[in-house]
């Protein structure tokens, strides 16, 4: 039997909502690496937002940007950017909107606006800082995502005609911006095509509407019990929360554990 590839979301599945690694989860992706079992992370964030993550677990094999910037054993195997055109036609109509954006590659962020509430409460929900401003950081370099600040009830002025990105609300006050198809599925499948495995043999765990797609796609999906009810709709399995060994009971139930 081939053995699996298994992904896990960041926030809400392995960190607790203290944003704390617990202790059954640490102990239980050691138990995987020992048995020679990729381990891999699939994230809406950034790669410099948990390296100190990646150190901690010994984990080098990653989807971040919800799948717009994938690395395997530190080389870089996968990139899906905005388009260019249409990302500045966005950040023109977020500025005559007075909405502010930040924008994100894969080693740094910065902020469309010196200090805005919405963005310190999105970003202090995942014990970030509000990023520097630079306005033109999208200018001739690739972003990978893009983060929208604003109530869910005043998106649509922001997003209406801009068919060659994705919106996926991720907080109250905050929604990522992705390429028209990026999702952490597609980066996963590149992971998959890179790494000649088969999606069957791809067991993935997450909690969010932006884990949708992957839990879908894979061949196992387990969703954390403290997941939001779509997504335990779409799951193979549903195990318990974060704080209630969530990761250990689902690799239990997946026969990677005993």
């Amino acid at each position: 039997m081939t053995k699996p590839i298994v992904f896990f979301d960041i926030d809400g599945t392995i960190l607790n909502h203290d944003k704390v690694i617990p202790e059954s989860t640490k102990k239980a992706i050691s138990e995987l690496q020992n048995k020679d079992i990729h381990v891999a992370i699939a994230t809406g964030r950034a790669p410099f937002m948990f390296k100190e993550l990646r150190d901690e677990l010994n984990i080098n094999t990653f989807v971040s940007l919800n799948g717009q910037y994938a690395e395997f054993e530190g080389e870089t195997i996968h990139t899906h950017a905005l388009h260019p055109e249409q990302l500045h036609q966005f950040a023109q109509r977020a500025k005559e909107l007075d909405v502010p954006l930040v924008y994100l590659n894969n080693e740094t962020m910065k902020a469309s606006i010196e200090t805005h509430p919405h963005i310190k409460e999105a970003m202090t929900s995942i014990r970030m800082h509000h990023p520097e401003v630079q306005l033109d950081f999208y200018h001739n370099r690739d972003i990978y995502q893009v983060l929208l600040f604003c109530e869910e009830h005043e998106e649509s002025k922001l997003t209406d005609g801009f068919n060659d990105f994705n919106f996926i609300r991720w907080h109250e006050y905050s929604s990522d911006v992705l390429p028209i198809g990026g999702s952490k599925a597609n980066g996963i499948q590149q992971m998959v095509n890179h790494l000649g495995f088969d999606m069957n043999n791809v067991i993935a765990f997450g909690d969010g509407l932006n884990d949708l797609e992957m839990i879908e796609k894979v061949g196992t999906g387990i969703a954390m019990g403290n997941a939001v009810q779509p997504l335990k709709k779409l799951a193979n399995h549903i195990t318990t929360n974060v704080d209630e060994d969530g990761i250990l009971n689902g690799l239990k139930w997946a026969g990677l554990l005993k």
